[in-house]
């Protein structure tokens, strides 16, 4: 027997226009482009040039989400996330310099996923006989980015047909860095090593749905892979908080199972290409952003006009109703666009001059043992945006300083408490770390033990675990794989 109900729900909805920010906001200057051209064909009131003073501006209201119906406004954000999007490429921002038309422009090249990853493997400093360790593994990698051969049969092909020996120790340590690679979860050997790989990379392993995740994963799989949730509750002494489980699975699920899929076959291009110019005059920092080649955008004045016109006619008939529908529709939609366009660039402006001002003493002098612990929340409170908007510009943007280009994820670090109740960055106590093996006695290089204690005696308070991690992360092998002759 069926029967009626009402039911109350909390849900995030966002306007057409709010989605639209959101996606330009997310992607590199670099593909802005295509989104403009794509939108300058198919909206005959959007144009290149400089906005005109005397342009007909009564064509809208000011408020312009009256012009959509409810169905249009309320989109559920879940529906846009997942979905591709398009580039877009600013306008100028009043920032142009004629000597940059004289810069070499990005070159494009296309990548499979093996391409990617013997890209990846490029930066890291190995010696020739982990590199060839390396590319073996990574041909090893199957379409949908696991490896799925025994390390000892790895081991072996390498002996039979190079000639090489190894063990299994080297060749784990290998595969270890391999998979911090990009995609997460790359080269994990079975489903629950992927899963796990792609928890550890979350911001906040401490946040309770991630440590609880993480605990599944690690101690509960077989449970977690035959939904026997009870169990699991019993095991991880939670049952008290059934929510907590439940946010835990929905973590999980959401994570991508092939990391390798999205990119097998594929060709993709990647461009290096800076988002912010920062230059240095007499020891006055100014970032900019970087405008090369942008046009700017104008509403048509002679499609303005025509609205203007035909609103005024003194014949209201259906068919002169629709076009004068028609035109403000796409009057509106590119002042929308112009709009968007505007206010990515003043957010992006406003993160990285917090970020410059955060991190001032590293910008003057490129010294990473300068840079200050800095989270997103820090920024995010210093401009008075949601972090998740600072994580946007954050994860796709770079700077070009006299001393390199930067990913803005470069500047962000958590903290090292220090002796004297001072918060350091990780990056200084890395650079420290290499410091102090780039120094040791190769004949007897330090142990991860004795690393510990000289970072303790310099007033580092820092776990055996976490110098392995940051060892790790500056692609510096074990003691014993360090020791010479």
């Amino acid at each position: 027997m069926q029967k009626l109900g009402l039911s109350q729900s909390l849900g995030q909805k966002l306007s057409p226009q709010q989605i639209q920010f959101i996606k330009l906001l997310q992607v590199p200057t670099v593909e802005l482009d295509s989104r403009i051209e794509e939108e300058l064909e198919i909206n005959p009131a959007l144009e290149e040039g400089k906005e005109e003073t005397d342009q007909v501006e009564d064509f809208a209201d000011d408020n312009f989400e009256d012009d959509f119906s409810q169905d249009d406004r309320d989109v559920n954000i879940d529906d846009y996330l997942n979905e591709d999007y398009s580039g877009y490429k600013m306008q100028g921002d009043g920032n142009y310099n004629p000597d940059d038309d004289d810069r070499e422009m990005p070159l494009a090249s296309g990548t499979s996923l093996h391409d990617q990853l013997m890209q990846q493997l490029g930066f890291l400093r190995l010696n020739e006989h982990q590199q060839k360790i390396g590319e073996q593994l990574i041909g090893s990698v199957e379409g949908d980015g696991y490896i799925r051969r025994d390390i000892e049969a790895i081991i072996n092909d390498m002996a039979f047909s190079q000639n090489l020996e190894t063990d299994t120790d080297e060749v784990e340590e290998v595969l270890r860095k391999i998979q911090t690679f990009d995609p997460a979860g790359i080269a994990a050997r079975n489903l629950q090593e992927c899963l796990l790989l792609q928890l550890e990379r979350f911001e906040n392993t401490s946040d309770p749905v991630v440590a609880t995740a993480i605990q599944i994963v690690s101690d509960c799989f077989d449970e977690f892979t035959k939904k026997h949730y009870d169990k699991i509750l019993k095991k991880l002494n939670i049952e008290e908080d059934e929510e907590l489980l439940k946010d835990a699975v929905n973590t999980i699920i959401k994570l991508n199972p092939k990391p390798g899929s999205s990119s097998d076959g594929i060709v993709r291009t990647q461009f290096l290409f800076p988002d912010f110019i920062l230059t240095n005059v007499n020891g006055k920092l100014e970032v900019s952003l970087n405008s090369k080649n942008a046009p700017d955008l104008r509403i048509s004045k002679s499609y303005a006009e025509m609205f203007d016109a035909y609103d005024k006619s003194d014949k209201k008939d259906k068919k002169l109703k629709d076009t004068v529908t028609f035109v403000k529709q796409k009057l509106d939609a590119a002042k929308w666009f112009i709009d968007a366009i505007k206010q990515r660039q003043h957010t992006l402006l406003r993160t990285m001059q917090a970020i410059l001002e955060y991190q001032f003493e590293f910008f003057q002098e490129g010294d990473e043992t300068k840079l200050r612990p800095m989270i997103l929340k820090d920024i995010a409170n210093e401009i008075g945006m949601d972090i998740s908007t600072v994580s946007r510009v954050a994860n796709s943007k770079a700077i070009q300083t006299e001393f390199g280009i930067y990913p803005l994820k470069y500047f962000f670090s958590e903290g090292i408490a220090t002796d004297s109740g001072e918060d350091v960055s990780n990056r200084e106590v890395k650079s420290i770390l290499q410091q102090i093996i780039g120094e040791e006695e190769k004949k007897k290089p330090l142990s991860d033990d004795k690393l510990v204690k000289i970072l303790n005696d310099k007033g580092y308070n820092i776990a055996r675990r976490t110098v392995a991690k940051y060892r790790e992360q500056l692609n510096i092998p074990v003691a014993r794989l360090r020791k010479e002759l």
